[in-house]
C-alpha cells in the first residue's frame, strides 16, 4: 500500500457529470481536488443521456417551474461555452388534437420561452407541414422551438480536463473500496481496478456523486451515515439508419402521455428515446428490453413516412437516473431535480442525489455554497465565464476555415469531426502534420494513431469502449476488424 500523508480538500467519489463539475469548480476556488472513478470517466448514465442541454419542455406538465426555469438558463452558458460539444437545434412537436389540446402546448411554449432570458435561441411558432415532411398525411401542422444537442460522454472529460488544468488529480479505474473518519478527516482507500494495488489518501471532505450508486456507496462504504432512498429510473434509447435529412428533431406525443426524441444523430443515424421503466436490482445490469424496443419503434411508426423495425437497430444504450423516491408516483413523473445533502456531524460528507446533465454546473455551484462553511477561504464562483477545454473559439465557422487553410490535406470529415468533438483541442492532435500519413496508423473512419494517443494521454482512455464509445462515437461505423486492429494497438502501447 503506498501511503500518501498530504491531506486533500476534497475528494470527491464518481467521475459522471456531477463528480467532474464539482471537481472543476472546487480546484478552481483553490482546493485541492482528488477525484476516483470506478470504471471510465461518463461510464454509466453520463454518457447515456438523450443527448440535450434543454429546460425539460414536458416538466411543465409537473409544474417543475424551478427546474426548467434553472436548465434554461443553464443552456444559455453551456453554449456559450462550449461551442463544439453543444450546438442549437429546431424541434418539432406535431399536433395530435386527442392528446394535448392546442391552447394547452401554446401556454407551455410560451412558459417555455419566458421562464428565462433566451439570449441565442429564437421562440417558439406555430408551423404547417409541407408535403415532402418526413411526418404522415395525417399530421398537418404543429409547434417548432428551440433547445440544444451536446455530446454528453465529450462533455464529461471536457469539465474533467477542466478540473485538471486547475491543480485537480484525475484518477480513473481507482474505486473507492474504503472510507473511515479519523479526528475530522477521511482516510480512504482506493483500489486500482486493474492492477489491484491501494493506495490510501486523506481528506477533509468526501463527496458521494456515484449516481445511481450513490445510496450503494453510502451503505457499503459509508455505513455509519444516514442517507436518502433513491429510486432507479431507465432511460432507453435506440440508434437506427436516420429517418430524413432535415436538420430539425422531432417530439412526439404518445397515447400513454409520454413523449419520444427523434434526433439527427451523426450524420448518418437517428437517435430515438427514451422510456422510462423503474430498475429493481444492479444499475449496472439495466437492459433495454424487447418489448422497449417495440415500444419505441411502435411511436415513431405512428408519425412518420419511414417506418422502422426491431431489425433495423443499429445500436441501443440505457441510462439509470437516481432519482429521489416518491411514493405512488409513477417513474415519468419523479423529479429530475437534483438535492444536494452536507452532514457535518463528524467528518463533512457531501451527497450528490439526482440532476440533469443540463444543471451539472449549477449544481456544482450549489455543492461549493454549501461547502463553504467547510472551507470559509472558498475563491469566487467562475465557471459561468469560463470556456470548456477547446471552447475558445468563435463559431464552428471560423475554426473550420482556419483547420483548413493550416490542414488543407485533412478530409473534410476528419475536419468536422475534428470541430465538433475537439474544437481548438484539434491543434494538439495535428501539431507539426504535414500530410495525412504523418497522423500513423488509420484505423478506420478517420481515427488515427496520433488520435488515439493523444486520448490516452490528455483524455484518460484505455480501452477500445473508451475510444469508440464514449470520446467518440465512431464504434456506430467500426467493423469487427478495424476494432481488434485497435484493440492491437492499445495493447502495444501498454507494452511500450
Amino acid at each position: 500500500m503506498n501511503q500518501n500523508t498530504t491531506v486533500l480538500d476534497l475528494l470527491v467519489v464518481g467521475g459522471g457529470i456531477n463528480g467532474v463539475g464539482i471537481a472543476a469548480d472546487a480546484a478552481g476556488r483553490g482546493l485541492s481536488v482528488l477525484l476516483c472513478e470506478a470504471g471510465d470517466l461518463a461510464g454509466a448514465t453520463s454518457s447515456a443521456s438523450t443527448k440535450l442541454i434543454h429546460g425539460g419542455l414536458r416538466y411543465l406538465e409537473q409544474y417543475e417551474f424551478a427546474l426548467v426555469r434553472k436548465a434554461l438558463a443553464e443552456r444559455e452558458v453551456l453554449l456559450r461555452n462550449a461551442p463544439h460539444i453543444i450546438h442549437p437545434m429546431r424541434f418539432v412537436l406535431p399536433y395530435r388534437p386527442h392528446l394535448r389540446p392546442r391552447w394547452m402546448i401554446r401556454a407551455g411554449l410560451f412558459l417555455y420561452d419566458s421562464l428565462s432570458r433566451r439570449v441565442s435561441l429564437p421562440a417558439s411558432r406555430s408551423v404547417r407541414f409541407a408535403a415532402d415532411n418526413p411526418l404522415n398525411s395525417a399530421l398537418s401542422d404543429g409547434f417548432e422551438y428551440s433547445d440544444c444537442q451536446v455530446d454528453d460522454a465529450r462533455l464529461v472529460v471536457l469539465v474533467a480536463q477542466q478540473a485538471r488544468e486547475h491543480g485537480a488529480r484525475i484518477c480513473v479505474r481507482r474505486e473507492c473500496v474504503g472510507a473511515t473518519e479519523e479526528d475530522g478527516q477521511w482516510r480512504v482507500t482506493l483500489r486500482d481496478t486493474q492492477t489491484g494495488q491501494t493506495e490510501e489518501v486523506r481528506a477533509r471532505a468526501l463527496v458521494n456523486a456515484t449516481g445511481p450508486w450513490v445510496e450503494r456507496f453510502a451503505n457499503g462504504v459509508l455505513p455509519t451515515r444516514e442517507h436518502r432512498h433513491i429510486r432507479l429510473v431507465k432511460g432507453c434509447h435506440i440508434v437506427v439508419p436516420k429517418l430524413f435529412d432535415s436538420p430539425e428533431a422531432y417530439l412526439l406525443q404518445n397515447e400513454d402521455g409520454r413523449v419520444v426524441f427523434v434526433i439527427p444523430y451523426e450524420q448518418d443515424f437517428s437517435l430515438i428515446g427514451t422510456t422510462e421503466e423503474d430498475v429493481p436490482g444492479d444499475p449496472a445490469q439495466a437492459r433495454i428490453a424487447d418489448w422497449e424496443i417495440e415500444y419505441l419503434c411502435r411511436v415513431v411508426n405512428e408519425c412518420f413516412k419511414t417506418q422502422v423495425s426491431p431489425e433495423m437497430v443499429r445500436h441501443v444504450f440505457v441510462g439509470v437516473r437516481p432519482l429521489i423516491a416518491e411514493e405512488h408516483v409513477k417513474a415519468s413523473e419523479v423529479s429530475r431535480d437534483y438535492t444536494i445533502e452536507l452532514n457535518v456531524s463528524t467528518s463533512p460528507l457531501l451527497t450528490v442525489y439526482g440532476g440533469k446533465i443540463t444543471t451539472y454546473r449549477h449544481l456544482a455551484e450549489d455543492a461549493m455554497q454549501r461547502l463553504r462553511q467547510v472551507f470559509p477561504e472558498l475563491g469566487p464562483a467562475w465557471t459561468g465565464a469560463s470556456a470548456l477545454p477547446g471552447g475558445d473559439f468563435s463559431s464552428r465557422e471560423v475554426l473550420t476555415r482556419d483547420i483548413q487553410a493550416r490542414c488543407p490535406w485533412l478530409p473534410d470529415d476528419m475536419r468536422a469531426r475534428f470541430v465538433r468533438s475537439y474544437g481548438t483541442l484539434c491543434w494538439q492532435i495535428l501539431d507539426g502534420a504535414r500530410a495525412l500519413d504523418d497522423l500513423g496508423q488509420d484505423f478506420g473512419h478517420g481515427l488515427t494513431a496520433r488520435e488515439v494517443d493523444y486520448l490516452c494521454a490528455r483524455e484518460w482512455a484505455r480501452s477500445c469502449d473508451d475510444i469508440l464509445w464514449r470520446r467518440s462515437k465512431l464504434g456506430l461505423r467500426f467493423s469487427e476488424e478495424q476494432g481488434q486492429a485497435l484493440a492491437e494497438y492499445l495493447k502495444s502501447r501498454d507494452a511500450i
